[in-house]
C-alpha cells in the first residue's frame, strides 16, 4: 500500500480561526471533524512519526474521552524536513477531510501547516499497546478492538439486505469504540500503536506486501490454523491491514495463514478503504504453522452406491498447458482421494483468455484427465457443455464453464443426451432430464454468469441413481469495502444471486416433487455465505440440506477461501434428505490445500471439498 495525495477533499473554504485548540477538539467524537474547513492557530503536539508526505502528532493534553483520537496526520511534504520523532511542536493550519473515492471514508487531517515552531526536543515517544488498557498516553481507555460488529449503521448485520441504505459521511454517527470495530479504529486515527503477538491472516493482500493481521487481543471465529473465519453476523472487525513501512523497508512477501510475525509499531491510518497500520519498519516472520499442508482426506470411494466420493473444486481460470496442471491433478488424486465425481468450476476454453471465438474446452479437460490417469491409473472422463462465446462472464475470451470429471469404473451418465449452449434443461417425468447433461438457463437471470450444469448418473451395478447440479453463481464484483462509506456494505451481485437461487432451487424442487427420495447433490462456487439471503432462499426453495450442518463441522472450520481479513466459505455442497440421512461426521471435509499454502504451492484461490455419500435407490 502506497500513500498518495490528493484527490478529493473538504477544506477549500475556510471558517474563522480557532485559537489554541487541542487535537481532540479537531478530531471530535464523530467521523467528521466539527472544525472541518476551519483554520486554527497554536495547536501543540508531539511528533510520533514521519512519512514521505507528512508527520503525525499526538496531543500533549489528552482527554479521557474514548471517542476522540488524540493524534492526527499533518499533510505536507516539507513540514517534517527539520523535525524528528520526540519533538513537541506548535503550529497553525487548516482542518481538511480527504478521501480518494466516494466509496471510502474521509480522513481528518491538517493541511497547509504554517508557523511551525519546535517547543522542545528529545521527548519520549511511546506507542499505545493494542489489546490492553492505557492511561496517561492518550487518556484512560480500553484499547481492545470489538470482535463482531463493524458499524452501528449496519443494523447488526454487515451482510444485511438491503445494502447501502445509509452512508457514514452523511449520517456522521457518534463513535462507539467499545461496540463497533470501525468506530474503534477511527477513535485511534493517526495514533502510534503497538501490536504484540502478531498473527498473519493469509498470504500478502497485494504486490506491495500489505498483510492482514490480528494481535494479542480477544478474537472470535478463530480456526485451527490460527485464521479467523467469517460466521453469521461476525466478519472479524478486530483485524487490521499492515501497510507500507514508513522507513522504506518492505514487508515480507512469503507470509502464510497462521504465521507469527515480530511485534509491529506504527501509525493507524485509513487508506484505500481500510484501516491500516503503517509500521515504522517492516516486520518479519518468526515462525509458521506445521505441517505446511493438511494431510490427504481420509474419504475414499469404495465404488459402490452406498459409498461414492463426490468433490467440488473451483480451479481458477484453468487453461490447457498451464503450469498448475500437476498441482490440481495431485490435489484431486492425492488430497481428495481420486473421487468418483468431481464438480469443476472455472474451466476455460482451449485458447484460454485469448478472445478468438474458441469455446470448446476438450484440450483443457484432456490435459487434466491425462495428468490424473498418470497419478491414479484411472482413465477419468469429462463432460461439459460449451457456453455461447463470451456470454458466461469471467475473463474475456476465456469462456469459463462448469464441468464434471468422473471415474468410468464407478459411475456413468444415465441415458446420456447432452444439450447445447442454447438448450435450457428441464425436469421430465420419471424424474429425468430433458438434456443429460444440460444447463439451467432463465434469461436474464444467468446473463454474464455460468449456467448450472445438471446431470443424471447411475452406478455401474445399477443400484444407484442420482442427480448433480454444478453451480457457479455470479460473482461479488462491485462490492464495497467492509470498512467503506456505504452501510451495510454493497454486496455486489446479490440481486442476481437471489434470482439464481430461485431458479436453481426451483429446478431441484421439481425433481424432489416427483420423487421425494431422489438423490440430489448440488455443489460448487455459490459466491455467497450460507447465512446471507441467496443461500437461505436456495435451501428453503430446493429442500436440500447443507453438508456443513449435516456433518456437524465446526463453524470456524467452514472455509474454502481467503479474502481480506478472513477465511470464508463460498463453496458449498447440499444434498437431498435421502442422502443427508446417511452422512456422518467423518463423511465431509474442506481440504485446505490452497488457503494454507505458500504462494509457490497455490493451485487455485479456492479450496476443494469432498464428501462420502450414499446414492443407493430406495
Amino acid at each position: 500500500m502506497k500513500l498518495s495525495h490528493h484527490f478529493t477533499a473538504f477544506g477549500l473554504i475556510l471558517s474563522p480561526l480557532a485559537s489554541a485548540i487541542t487535537v481532540a477538539e479537531i478530531t471530535g467524537n464523530k467521523y467528521l471533524s466539527p472544525l472541518s474547513r476551519s483554520a486554527f492557530t497554536n495547536l501543540t503536539g508531539l511528533v510520533t512519526a514521519k512519512g514521505p508526505n507528512g508527520i503525525w502528532i499526538r496531543s500533549t493534553q489528552p482527554d479521557d474521552d474514548e471517542r476522540t483520537s488524540e493524534s492526527i496526520y499533518v499533510f505536507s511534504r516539507s513540514v517534517g524536513a527539520n523535525l524528528a520523532a520526540g519533538d513537541i511542536v506548535m503550529l497553525d493550519g487548516n482542518v481538511t477531510e480527504f478521501r480518494s473515492s466516494s466509496a471510502y471514508l474521509f480522513l481528518t487531517e491538517i493541511t497547509d501547516p504554517r508557523n511551525v515552531q519546535v517547543v522542545s526536543k528529545g521527548n519520549p515517544v511511546n506507542p499505545v499497546v493494542l489489546g490492553a488498557r492505557t492511561s496517561g498516553i492518550i487518556g484512560d481507555r480500553d484499547v481492545n478492538p470489538p470482535t463482531e460488529q463493524y458499524s452501528g449503521l449496519d443494523n447488526g448485520d454487515v451482510f444485511g439486505v438491503p445494502n447501502n441504505v445509509s452512508r457514514i459521511s452523511q449520517v456522521n454517527p457518534q463513535l462507539e469504540p467499545i461496540m463497533y470495530g470501525m468506530d474503534f479504529f477511527e477513535s485511534l486515527s493517526g495514533e502510534l500503536v503497538a501490536i504484540q503477538g502478531v498473527t498473519a491472516l493469509g498470504r500478502p493482500a497485494n504486490r506491495f506486501g500489505d498483510q492482514w493481521v490480528y494481535g494479542n487481543w480477544t478474537v472470535t471465529g478463530k480456526n485451527s490454523r490460527g485464521g479467523l473465519t467469517v460466521t453469521d453476523r461476525d466478519s472479524n472487525p478486530e483485524t487490521i491491514i499492515v501497510g507500507s513501512p514508513l522507513d522504506g523497508t518492505r514487508n515480507p512477501n512469503t507470509t502464510k495463514l497462521g504465521d507469527s510475525l515480530t511485534d509491529i509499531i506504527g501509525i493507524v491510518q485509513y487508506n484505500f478503504g481500510f484501516y491500516s497500520i503503517l509500521p515504522l519498519t517492516a516486520p518479519s516472520v518468526i515462525s509458521s504453522q506445521s505441517p505446511g499442508l493438511p494431510p490427504p482426506s481420509g474419504i475414499k470411494s469404495k465404488g459402490r452406491c452406498n459409498h461414492l466420493s463426490i468433490a467440488t473444486y473451483n480451479i481458477e481460470n484453468f487453461t490447457p498447458g498451464n503450469d498448475r496442471i500437476p498441482l490440481v491433478a495431485d490435489h484431486i488424486a492425492t488430497y481428495l482421494g481420486a473421487p468418483s465425481v468431481v464438480f469443476l468450476q472455472e474451466v476455460q476454453d482451449n485458447s484460454g483468455a485469448t478472445n478468438d471465438g474458441t469455446v470448446d474446452a476438450n484440450l483443457t479437460l484432456s490435459d487434466l484427465t491425462q495428468a490424473l490417469e498418470e497419478r491414479t491409473g484411472t482413465p477419468y472422463l469429462f463432460v461439459d457443455v460449451d457456453p455461447v462465446n463470451n456470454a458466461d462472464g469471467g475473463e474475456p475470451g476465456g469462456n469459463i464453464r462448469n464441468a464434471y470429471l468422473y471415474n468410468p469404473n464407478e459411475v456413468r451418465l444415465y441415458k446420456p443426451n447432452p444439450g447445447s449452449s442454447i438448450d435450457a434443461n428441464a425436469v421430465l417425468p420419471g424424474p429425468s432430464l430433458r438434456f443429460n447433461p444440460g444447463r439451467i438457463d432463465a434469461p436474464p437471470v444467468f446473463a454474464s454468469s455460468r449456467k448450472p450444469l445438471v446431470a443424471q448418473w447411475e452406478t455401474l451395478d445399477g443400484k444407484g441413481n442420482f442427480f448433480t447440479v454444478n453451480v457457479h453463481w455470479t460473482s461479488k464484483g462491485g462490492s464495497s469495502s467492509l470498512q467503506g462509506d456505504p452501510r451495510p456494505p454493497v454486496n455486489g451481485g446479490i440481486e442476481q444471486r437471489n434470482a439464481q437461487a430461485n431458479v436453481t432451487g426451483s429446478f431441484i424442487a421439481q425433481i424432489l416433487a416427483q420423487d421425494r427420495n431422489a438423490a440430489v447433490i448440488a455443489a460448487g462456487d455459490f459466491n455467497e455465505f450460507t447465512f446471507v439471503e441467496p443461500l437461505e432462499r436456495f435451501v428453503q426453495i430446493s429442500g436440500l440440506q447443507d453438508l456443513d450442518i449435516v456433518s456437524d463441522l465446526p463453524e470456524v472450520e467452514r472455509y474454502t477461501y481467503t479474502f481480506g481479513s478472513s477465511q470464508q466459505q463460498l463453496d458449498h455442497m447440499y444434498v437431498s434428505p435421502s442422502v443427508a440421512k446417511y452422512v456422518g461426521k467423518k463423511d465431509f471435509e474442506h481440504v485446505h490445500v490452497n488457503t494454507w499454502a505458500a504462494e509457490e504451492d497455490v493451485a487455485s484461490d479456492h479450496d476443494p471439498t469432498v464428501a462420502s455419500l450414499n446414492v443407493c435407490k430406495g
